[in-house]
């Protein structure tokens, strides 16, 4: 996926202005200020998804984007193209003829903030970590075969600077590496550090709630769940250091506030602007708007342990109330593209635009549907969405059309928090939101989106889109693994080209857009940096 600059003028750097404390930063968040400190980078966007800082836990995008940039993983992308893979904390890194065994060489000399060495033990501790607390992020591992039972025995260090990977099959390992590159799940944790502070077995889940132990450009310095968050540059870091020590992240979520912040210098990005936003600024001399699409799908899920959404014929006409292109020219404007396919636009073994999105409006079609299904007379349901500024007008475009076939939506709207953990406890009869795959292939949505393991509650699989929604399909489970293992490139792409028409009429979610990464950026800003799956903060400068 490419990057592109809207609008391509820019200002010469003005003159730098006075730093300002940390302290002092946090204090200016509810009040005006007329500009920016030169050493620091000052962002408005909503924050309020936020809810631990724990890699084995979170799932935002928000907070891994937070986490990427505090904590190196073995792997890293290529700042300038998402699918090149290179070395992050491993220098370099070996895979066997056989495939099934990936042996990383470590860099050398390197301390966390605590002052502890960082070893390929820390490193094995820490994959290892995940898989036994089997949160949600665990999958990003369980799915190469990696069990409680067998991690410390598959995911070994050999020595300070050495890590084995072994594996169970031979998956395809740029797959592999691709996932440990864009998942923060794969952090270099301060072990020593972390199990001194573990309440019973823990592994110090709760002592990360509210902060980071790990290596990279940045530290976590300060979080105010709801008001902002300081990231202080990280002076024992073995890499460069960045040109910026310190990012202030001030939690707002109004998209016409943030303009206005950005519009008087306040800050330096804005994150979350709505499409008039961008369109006015799109002609401003002092702020330029970035855009690259995303691998991130908007879509409306139905959890089909209610009676009404395990009927295929009631999801598939709930896909026929959607305005995508009325949508696409107004709400999502700058926003987002129409897609209906699972698979993003730009991964290997996508549809192309035109036979990813084959759906549009047709009342008459869901009118057919729902008789298909015994509900001619409709039915009532609730819509649960959070602060996405575009999830209110979605909704309210499909309750409009919802009550021309005799459906009546209830509208809820929550924070972003608290929508997560009713989706996540599966506490919701249909609900609006986005979920962002973590590879630029086919598998990464697949795997998640598609797939369940285990459509027991016990389970658990919060990670699990398809588990959220009570979604479990035998034959897809195995078509899904038949892709992943296919050697041959073009049998595999006709392997998910078919899957995707298939789950379009069947899937527990009707994926309405794939989402842009937009920001304002104020023209002081230099190199901002950014693709699909990273932005890399340490890369900026003023």
């Amino acid at each position: 996926m490419s990057t592109t600059t809207i609008k391509t003028s820019r200002l010469a750097a003005r003159t730098l202005r006075s730093g300002a404390a940390a302290v002092a930063l946090c204090a200016a968040a509810s009040t005006a200020s007329a500009s920016t400190p030169p050493n620091t980078l000052v962002m408005a966007w909503n924050i309020d998804a936020i809810s631990t800082f724990d890699p084995a836990q979170s799932g935002e995008v928000v907070t891994n984007e937070l986490i990427q940039n505090t904590c190196n993983a073995l792997v890293s992308f290529d700042p300038e193209d998402e699918r090149e893979i290179r070395p992050g904390f491993a220098h370099d890194w070996g895979v066997s003829e056989d495939g099934r065994e990936i042996t990383f060489r470590l860099r050398t000399g390197a301390t966390f903030p605590s002052g502890n060495p960082v070893t390929a033990h820390d490193a094995a501790w820490s994959l290892q970590r995940v898989v036994h607390l089997g949160y949600g992020a665990a999958a990003t591992l369980t799915e190469y075969g990696f069990t409680s039972d067998n991690v410390e025995e598959m995911i070994e260090a050999v020595d300070d600077e050495t890590l084995v990977m072994r594996l169970d099959k031979p998956y395809p390992v740029n797959l592999l590496m691709q996932a440990i590159a864009a998942n923060q799940a794969a952090s270099v944790l301060d072990s020593e550090l972390i199990m001194a502070h573990e309440e019973g077995d823990d592994y110090g889940n709760r002592y990360l709630t509210t902060r980071t132990a790990c290596v990279g450009p940045y530290r976590l310095t300060r979080w105010d769940a709801g008001e902002a968050l300081i990231l202080e540059a990280n002076e024992e870091y073995w890499g460069e250091q960045p040109p910026l020590s310190r990012v202030f992240v001030r939690h707002v979520s109004e998209p016409g506030t943030q303009r206005l912040l950005l519009e008087q210098g306040d800050v330096d990005v804005a994150r979350d602007l709505g499409p008039d936003d961008l369109a006015d600024l799109s002609g401003s001399s002092t702020v330029t708007i970035e855009q690259t699409l995303r691998p991130q799908l908007f879509f409306w899920v139905f959890n089909l342990e209610d009676e009404r959404f395990a009927h295929p014929e009631v999801r598939l006409a709930m896909r026929y109330l959607i305005d995508y292109e009325g949508l696409g020219e107004s709400v999502m404007n700058s926003l987002g593209v129409p897609r209906a396919s699972f698979v993003q636009l730009g991964a290997v073994g996508a549809l192309d635009e035109e036979e990813g999105q084959p759906f549009s409006l047709d009342l008459e079609r869901a009118r057919e549907l729902l008789a298909e299904a015994g509900f001619e007379e409709g039915f009532q349901a609730s819509v649960i969405f959070g602060t996405l500024p575009h999830s209110a007008p979605i909704a309210q475009s499909v309750q409009q059309n919802a009550s021309q076939v005799g459906i009546r939506l209830d509208l809820e709207r929550m924070a972003n928090a608290q929508l997560f953990a009713r989706v996540r406890g599966r506490e919701y009869q249909s609900a609006m939101l986005a979920w962002q795959t973590t590879v630029p292939d086919a598998h990464g949505n697949a795997s998640r989106l598609v797939y369940n393991p285990d459509n027991s509650p016990e389970a658990q699989l919060t990670q699990y889109p398809a588990w959220r929604a009570a979604f479990y399909d035998e034959e897809l489970n195995a078509r899904v693994e038949e892709a992943l293992l296919e050697a041959d490139a073009e049998r595999r792409d006709q392997l998910y080209a078919e899957l995707q028409r298939d789950v379009m009429e069947v899937g527990p979610m009707a994926i309405m857009f794939q989402m842009y990464n937009v920001a304002g950026v104020r023209n002081e800003i230099q190199d901002w940096s950014w693709h699909g799956f990273r932005t890399y903060y340490a890369l900026a400068s003023k």
